[in-house]
């Protein structure tokens, strides 16, 4: 079932003139060429096609390479998503990390992209096209994706870019770690490699699963040893990837708006250029022996909240056996009610569940996990938790509870499949396994899955001498799991044809002239407004959002903690329905349904499909309007807020944030907005009382100052009377007045807080911005802040922190500044290593000072508007996204002329605009610093 739970998880990196030879490029036929036999078509010599499922083709061309398309105008983007079959797995001793070194040496320079004069390197090709990207590395794949604007220019640039380091990285010693200079990636990946060591629930999960293995790589974590990381070794990196990244052992996806035969032409003039290798590649044949008896592992590290694993060997991704497994997960953990769930959450003896499990090629790992507060007894929640795991014999599954996990299971995948670049990404995962072919077979096996089939996995999986958990115990009685091999894939996937294409959509133009052309706008009589854009979509989807806001500065004096209860307890149960109900109802629906807010407002967004909305919609209104809140549910909520504010008391970057927050504070205690201090937090949400979120729910909720929006494929008509009669009579008893955001000024100082055992460090660097966003000098200053701090991997902080000098895994900074109220703020950001933090605070501060001395330049401008420009088209290609936007614009009666407006005033500034705005509003003399780290470790 791994394939599938990659989607509901929601995997790297922080998110083209080639010259291979003289060969001239294939080309396709004018028409395709077409055959009666078993044997593929083949649409020339050098391009075969292979299979095709759903709207899915498989090409092969001659070296090897295979090209998988999906075609999806609904959208103006395109997603490549290259994978190459090498991960972890694939290491040797003294090798561990290559793979995921590798995938940050390629997007340093390449010989055309970069390292030839002239050119861009891929991080600017990337953050020039206004890409969505990222590099992920697993055991068995690694993958590098961009979603971008669909137009041949892009297209072009990232084909080639692609092509070029696939075969022609420099693999440099000085870019990964230069001995002179004392700089180099490897820094950037240590940095890496530390963040997650400070994460001692994330630490434990990998000790379980390096225990339970003895041989395989799958014991090791991708980021590999320290030790590694710092001595890598540059011939035999370069030999790995030499090895490894090659077409034929490469796969290429690309979905989105393009034309299949010319796409095909172009990737073959690109790709089919480089030579099929003549090295062989060896299958790894290291094979786990059957773990003969109970392990245990234990961690003791600094942190606020306990944490229990229990591990389990489990079948490979392929296999029926993990399909089975992965509903049983589900039977187990999905809340409310999941079995370990109401054995340990609902009882109070922990305050969250989780499992992982990941998509692998070879027999696999799952783990189960309970996060604990430090006041409960570890031996009694082991106890507990294992009785249920390990007693399902005697409590055997039941057929509502496989119904549940099946349509459950069967959501995710449908919103998936309703997403072309959602769906490319998640088919990684499915290659990891074999075949992209594999999303497709499990989801065609859920149905088959009986409760016999869950009862006999649970049976022969979940037992003591297949276990690790947090502690070696011998035992007299052997009972050892025999894990399946890895089935033929190929047997699985022949000749599959999979379902019906879903439904495809209009070819949408997001400019935000078309979508203010398109949106319709009303108020209802009780004061609600509304903004319909519909148009037809993919799966025929339907994005909605609402926003009730209520209170103001007297009436919710004291209310900030209470008004966080209601939010959350929102869907966990009403008048009619209870908590599971609710789920199951939205399930039923395909509706994926988010409720968040606070004492100041809620926000409720659907995504669902047209057929669905309106009862969507009809079952939300019963969750907002009529709320129980349960008393179980409530006390659950409070320990795990508990729980969580605890958990974070040790964590530099929350702290950092909070200490931030507090010093730009300029409300009293009591006031919605003030804010505490952790430890004070903890206090306020102890004392939350149930009766007092029942009285706060009748008083405030209402929508007579509320914003619905929806974007997508629904009846305009329908909707406007069925939001009418749900909302159209639902006011509030307390008036409403918007509160006005503030901020206070600050002397400039410099903060060090002390997070003992914590391997990263977190800076901040701040100054308040007296500036609304309709202010003149707004697009100015926001050009500024993107050379600066903003652009992803590639501005003067980045470049000069990360890619230079590789202290920081992240740097970066952004500009928060309001649309009413005159109260911004500029941040910067990074995390490091403690022993670095000093240096990382120099390089922010000359970096700070060298751009206000010296300015921007033209190039660079011209390169930071096409990106922002690029990246602010792709971003109003979600239908979510728009939506929200509509909503929030329909609160500040603001229309997309605005976004109009200001893509004309950034198109149109002047360096010397730019560099005036930056020197106007920020000072080097104004920033405060605020470190938090384990103080013990610096300049060490």
């Amino acid at each position: 079932m791994k394939l599938i739970t990659f989607l509901m998880l929601s995997a790297g990196i922080l998110s083209p003139g080639l010259a291979f030879s003289s060969t001239p490029a294939n080309t396709l036929p004018t028409t395709q060429v077409t055959t009666s036999g078993k044997k593929p078509p083949t649409l020339t010599k050098a391009i075969t096609k292979v299979t095709s499922v759903e709207g899915i083709t498989e090409y092969q061309l001659a070296n090897g390479l295979r090209v998988i398309l999906f075609p999806d105008a609904s959208k103006p983007t395109i997603t490549t998503n290259i994978i190459y079959m090498v991960g972890s797995r694939h290491e040797n001793y003294g090798e561990t990390g290559m793979a995921h070194l590798l995938e940050h040496l390629l997007f340093k320079p390449s010989a055309n992209f970069g390292l030839k004069k002239g050119t861009k390197s891929p991080v600017e090709i990337l953050n020039s096209t206004g890409a969505d990207f990222n590099g992920t590395t697993w055991y068995d794949r690694t993958n590098y994706y961009a979603t971008f604007p669909a137009n041949q220019d892009n297209l072009k640039q990232m084909l080639a870019m692609e092509a070029d380091r696939m075969v022609h990285a420099s693999i440099n010693q000085n870019d990964l770690w230069n001995p002179v200079t004392k700089k180099g990636e490897m820094t950037v990946v240590r940095n890496e490699f530390e963040i997650g060591e400070s994460d001692p629930i994330g630490v434990t999960t990998e000790r379980i699963q390096a225990v339970a293995y003895d041989w395989h790589n799958y014991g090791k974590s991708t980021i590999g040893a320290r030790s590694d990381i710092e001595q890598v070794n540059i011939p035999r990196l370069r030999a790995f990837y030499q090895k490894y990244y090659q077409p034929d052992n490469a796969v290429l996806m690309i979905a989105g708006q393009f034309d299949d035969k010319e796409i095909l032409r172009q990737v073959n003039s690109v790709f089919g250029r480089i030579p099929k290798p003549q090295r062989p590649i060896e299958a790894t044949y290291t094979s786990e022996p059957v773990q003969d008896g109970e392990r245990s592992v234990t961690v003791r590290r600094n942190g606020g909240t306990q944490f229990i694993g229990a591990g389990y060997h489990m079948a490979p991704s392929a296999h029926i056996d993990s399909t089975t497994l992965g509903l049983l997960a589900n039977i187990l953990t999905n809340a409310p009610a999941g079995r370990l769930h109401k054995a340990l959450v609902e009882t109070k003896l922990a305050s969250a569940i989780s499992f992982n499990s990941v998509s692998n090629l070879e027999p696999g790992y799952g783990i189960f996990g309970v996060t604990v507060s430090k006041e409960q007894n570890l031996d009694a929640v082991q106890n507990a938790m294992l009785k249920v795991l390990e007693g399902l014999k005697d409590q055997p599954i039941t057929a509502i509870e496989l119904d549940r996990a099946k349509q459950n299971t069967k959501k995710h995948i449908q919103l998936a499949l309703n997403d072309t670049a959602e769906l490319t990404i998640a088919l990684t995962e499915s290659m990891a396994a074999g075949d992209w072919r594999l999303f497709f077979i499990e989801r065609d096996r859920l149905e088959k899955i009986t409760v016999q089939d869950v009862q006999s996995a649970a049976e022969k999986y979940l037992k003591a001498t297949n276990r690790t958990i947090g502690r070696f115990i011998p035992t007299d009685s052997v009972d050892r799991t025999e894990v399946p091999a890895t089935p033929d894939v190929m047997g699985l996937v022949k000749d599959y044809k999979g379902n019906a294409i879903v439904a495809q959509g209009e070819a949408f133009d997001p400019s935000p002239t078309n979508i203010e052309a398109r949106t319709q706008r009303l108020q209802l009589p009780n004061g609600m407004t509304i903004a319909l854009l519909p148009k037809k979509t993919k799966g025929a989807t339907v994005s909605v959002n609402l926003r009730l806001r209520m209170g103001n500065d007297g009436n919710l004096q004291g209310k900030a903690e209470i008004g966080q209860f209601a939010a959350h307890l929102l869907n966990k149960g009403s008048e009619r329905f209870s908590r599971q109900e609710i789920k199951d109802g939205f399930d039923k629906l395909n509706a994926d349904v988010q409720i968040v807010g606070g004492a100041e407002g809620v926000t409720a967004s659907i995504t669902t499909t047209r057929d669905n909305l309106g009862a969507a919609l009809s079952l939300l209104a019963d969750v907002l309007k009529k709320p129980n809140f349960p008393t179980n549910e409530f006390e659950e909520f409070k320990l795990a807020l508990v729980s969580q504010i605890e958990q974070s008391m040790s964590e530099p970057q929350a702290l950092a944030s909070n200490a931030m927050a507090r010093l730009i504070d300029n409300t009293a205690s009591g006031h919605v907005r003030h804010v505490s201090t952790l430890p004070e937090q903890v206090v306020a949400t102890k004392a939350v009382k149930l009766d007092d979120i029942k009285r706060f729910h009748q008083e405030f909720y209402g929508t007579d100052n509320a914003s619905f929006s929806a974007v997508g494929d629904f009846d305009a008509a329908e909707l406007k009377m069925q939001i009418a009669n749900l909302f159209g009579a639902w006011k509030s008893t307390q008036a409403y007045q918007r509160i006005p955001r503030s901020s206070k000024a600050i002397p400039a100082q410099k903060i060090q807080l002390d997070t003992p055992d914590k391997a990263s460090s977190f800076l901040l660097a701040f100054q308040a911005i007296e500036m609304q966003d309709d202010a003149e000098s707004y697009p100015a200053l926001l050009m500024a802040n993107h050379m600066l701090g903003g652009g992803a991997l590639h501005s003067r902080l980045a470049d000069r922190i990360r890619e230079n000098e590789g202290l920081s895994y992240g740097v970066g900074s952004f500009l928060d500044v309001p649309s009413q109220d005159p109260a911004g703020r500029w941040t910067a950001y990074a995390m490091s290593a403690p022993q670095n933090t000093g240096k990382v605070e120099a390089a922010l501060r000359e970096e700070l000072q060298k751009v206000l001395d010296k300015g921007f330049n033209e190039s660079e401008l011209l390169e930071a508007k096409k990106a922002w420009r690029q990246a602010e088209q792709v971003a109003r290609t979600q239908d979510v996204n728009i939506a929200a936007q509509l909503t929030a614009y329909l609160g500040i009666k603001r229309s997309l002329n605005f976004d109009k407006d200001l893509e004309t005033k950034v198109a149109t500034l002047s360096v010397a605009q730019v560099n005036q705005a930056l020197r106007h509003y920020l000072k080097s003399e104004n920033i405060t610093i605020i470190n938090a780290g384990d103080q013990s470790k610096l300049g060490k």
